[in-house]
């Protein structure tokens, strides 16, 4: 199977971008996807191996002076419904894996340029509805062999949240 799994917020945003730098976010965010895809596909035709495509919960929730990752990532998801469907003839399943709050090595070094990094940390910890805690890399991990592999043989086009509710649930209950 083939993992679509690069890209990085790049913090381009509409009032701190230009043509230029919205188009190289564009191209440092999602161009790749569908190139590797299309690189990849005579052999995931032969195999049947499944594509997942690694996106990112700002294309449904916004962040704020991001739309070029933004952008990127609601692409992401459209091109991982849209290839679900081109690719049915071939047996070939297509999903997203939707990455919310996962302290990664970037989420640490981006959290540190915060004025009060660790009280922000927890504010944030604070909104994630189930253990009020961030998804570890394990369990997105998880997710992705479970996604790969036959166990998840009749899923396709399917946009699969790891986030402890935080994209779908109502703070409210917090």
């Amino acid at each position: 199977g083939l993992v679509n799994n690069a890209g990085a917020n790049d913090g381009v945003g509409l009032e701190n971008g230009d043509y230029s730098s919205f188009m190289a976010s564009l191209h440092r965010n999602v161009v790749h996807y569908y190139l590797l895809a299309q690189h990849a596909l005579p052999e995931l035709i032969k195999t049947k191996g499944p594509i997942l495509n690694i996106t990112s919960k700002t294309a449904e929730t916004g962040q704020g002076g991001t739309s070029g990752y933004a952008a990127a990532n609601g692409a992401r998801n459209a091109l991982t419904r849209e290839w679900a469907v081109e690719l049915l003839k071939y047996g070939i399943r297509v999903n997203a894996l939707v990455v919310a709050e996962c302290y990664t090595p970037l989420y640490d070094k981006w959290i540190k340029t915060l004025p009060n990094p660790e009280e922000t940390l927890r504010a944030i910890e604070r909104k994630i509805p189930l253990g009020q805690r961030m998804t570890t890399a394990e369990e997105l991990a998880n997710m992705a062999v479970f996604l790969l592999s036959s166990r998840s043989s009749h899923t396709t086009g399917q946009l699969i949240h790891v986030d402890g509710g935080y994209v779908h649930l109502d703070r409210a209950l917090l």
